[in-house]
Protein backbone atom coordinates (compact mmCIF):
# COMPACT_ATOMS: atom_id res chain seq x y z
CA UNK A 1 0.00 0.00 0.00
CA UNK A 2 1.56 3.54 -0.84
CA UNK A 3 -0.63 6.68 -1.09
CA UNK A 4 1.38 9.69 -1.15
CA UNK A 5 0.29 13.52 -0.38
CA UNK A 6 2.18 16.47 -1.13
CA UNK A 7 1.89 19.76 0.53
CA UNK A 8 4.20 22.86 0.55
CA UNK A 9 5.54 25.14 3.43
CA UNK A 10 7.12 28.60 3.54
CA UNK A 11 9.99 28.41 6.10
CA UNK A 12 9.44 31.87 8.59
CA UNK A 13 11.85 33.25 10.27
CA UNK A 14 10.79 31.87 14.02
CA UNK A 15 11.65 28.19 12.22
CA UNK A 16 15.45 29.10 12.38
CA UNK A 17 17.90 29.02 14.79
CA UNK A 18 20.65 31.94 15.46
CA UNK A 19 22.54 30.78 12.46
CA UNK A 20 19.54 30.90 9.97
CA UNK A 21 18.94 27.27 9.60
CA UNK A 22 15.93 25.31 10.60
CA UNK A 23 15.46 24.20 14.20
CA UNK A 24 15.78 20.23 13.56
CA UNK A 25 12.50 19.89 15.62
CA UNK A 26 10.74 21.96 12.86
CA UNK A 27 11.15 19.17 10.58
CA UNK A 28 8.87 16.72 12.76
CA UNK A 29 6.12 19.79 13.05
CA UNK A 30 6.23 19.16 9.16
CA UNK A 31 5.83 16.26 9.38
CA UNK A 32 2.77 16.71 11.34
CA UNK A 33 1.51 18.91 8.89
CA UNK A 34 1.76 16.82 6.02
CA UNK A 35 0.03 14.07 7.71
CA UNK A 36 -3.02 16.72 8.55
CA UNK A 37 -2.72 17.92 4.76
CA UNK A 38 -3.00 13.67 4.01
CA UNK A 39 -6.12 13.02 5.89
CA UNK A 40 -7.91 16.28 4.57
CA UNK A 41 -7.01 14.96 1.08
CA UNK A 42 -8.42 11.77 1.73
CA UNK A 43 -11.30 13.26 3.06
CA UNK A 44 -10.88 12.23 6.45
CA UNK A 45 -9.58 15.11 8.47
CA UNK A 46 -7.94 14.24 11.65
CA UNK A 47 -11.08 15.89 13.42
CA UNK A 48 -13.76 13.69 11.72
CA UNK A 49 -11.28 10.69 13.79
CA UNK A 50 -11.15 12.81 17.09
CA UNK A 51 -14.80 12.70 17.32
CA UNK A 52 -15.48 9.40 17.37
CA UNK A 53 -12.90 9.83 20.37
CA UNK A 54 -9.59 8.50 18.38
CA UNK A 55 -6.35 9.47 18.24
CA UNK A 56 -2.91 8.33 16.81
CA UNK A 57 -0.17 9.24 19.17
CA UNK A 58 3.34 8.98 17.52
CA UNK A 59 5.17 5.59 18.58
CA UNK A 60 8.63 6.22 16.73
CA UNK A 61 10.49 8.55 14.70
CA UNK A 62 13.09 8.39 12.18
CA UNK A 63 14.58 11.55 10.81
CA UNK A 64 17.38 11.70 8.45
CA UNK A 65 18.85 15.10 7.79
CA UNK A 66 20.24 15.51 4.78
CA UNK A 67 20.96 19.62 4.20
CA UNK A 68 19.82 22.41 5.59
CA UNK A 69 16.69 24.80 5.10
CA UNK A 70 16.88 28.30 5.42
CA UNK A 71 14.67 31.32 6.31
CA UNK A 72 12.08 31.77 2.97
CA UNK A 73 12.15 28.36 1.42
CA UNK A 74 10.07 26.92 0.24
CA UNK A 75 9.53 23.48 1.24
CA UNK A 76 7.97 20.05 -0.24
CA UNK A 77 6.54 17.91 2.16
CA UNK A 78 5.73 14.55 0.64
CA UNK A 79 3.87 12.22 3.04
CA UNK A 80 3.58 8.47 1.71
CA UNK A 81 1.28 5.80 3.43
CA UNK A 82 3.41 2.89 3.49
CA UNK A 83 1.77 0.54 6.21
CA UNK A 84 -1.89 0.14 7.24
CA UNK A 85 -2.40 -2.23 10.50
CA UNK A 86 -5.18 -3.02 12.41
CA UNK A 87 -4.48 -0.26 15.02
CA UNK A 88 -1.37 0.93 13.42
CA UNK A 89 -0.28 3.55 10.75
CA UNK A 90 3.24 4.28 9.00
CA UNK A 91 4.04 7.10 6.96
CA UNK A 92 6.99 8.08 5.28
CA UNK A 93 8.50 11.13 4.42
CA UNK A 94 10.49 13.55 1.41
CA UNK A 95 11.13 17.65 2.80
CA UNK A 96 12.96 18.91 -0.58
CA UNK A 97 13.43 22.10 -1.38
CA UNK A 98 11.15 23.59 -3.68
CA UNK A 99 13.65 26.17 -5.83
CA UNK A 100 15.97 23.27 -6.54
CA UNK A 101 14.57 20.22 -5.70
CA UNK A 102 17.19 19.33 -3.12
CA UNK A 103 16.82 16.58 -0.42
CA UNK A 104 16.59 17.86 3.28
CA UNK A 105 15.30 14.98 4.89
CA UNK A 106 13.99 11.73 5.12
CA UNK A 107 12.25 9.92 7.93
CA UNK A 108 9.12 8.28 8.63
CA UNK A 109 6.63 8.02 12.20
CA UNK A 110 4.74 5.03 13.17
CA UNK A 111 1.31 5.53 14.87
CA UNK A 112 -1.17 3.60 17.34
CA UNK A 113 -4.64 4.21 17.28
CA UNK A 114 -6.09 4.72 20.98
CA UNK A 115 -8.98 5.42 22.42
CA UNK A 116 -9.99 8.57 24.52
CA UNK A 117 -8.60 6.39 27.87
CA UNK A 118 -5.62 5.59 26.04
CA UNK A 119 -5.92 1.72 25.31
CA UNK A 120 -5.15 0.37 21.91
CA UNK A 121 -8.10 0.07 19.18
CA UNK A 122 -8.75 -0.55 15.92
CA UNK A 123 -8.47 2.18 13.21
CA UNK A 124 -11.91 4.09 12.48
CA UNK A 125 -13.64 1.95 9.75
CA UNK A 126 -14.58 5.68 7.68
CA UNK A 127 -10.48 5.68 7.37
CA UNK A 128 -10.72 2.02 6.52
CA UNK A 129 -13.35 2.09 3.87
CA UNK A 130 -11.12 5.17 1.93
CA UNK A 131 -7.57 3.22 2.20
CA UNK A 132 -8.50 -0.23 1.79
CA UNK A 133 -11.31 -0.32 -0.42
CA UNK A 134 -13.56 -3.03 -0.75
CA UNK A 135 -13.42 -4.89 -4.09
CA UNK A 136 -17.22 -6.34 -5.25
Amino acid sequence: MQIANRTSYRVIYGDTDQMGVVYYANYLRWFESGRSEFLREIGVPYTTVERQGLHFPVVQVICRYVQSAHYDDVVQIETTLVELGRATLKFIYQITRESDGALLARGETEHACIDSTGRITRIPQILMDVLRPRSD
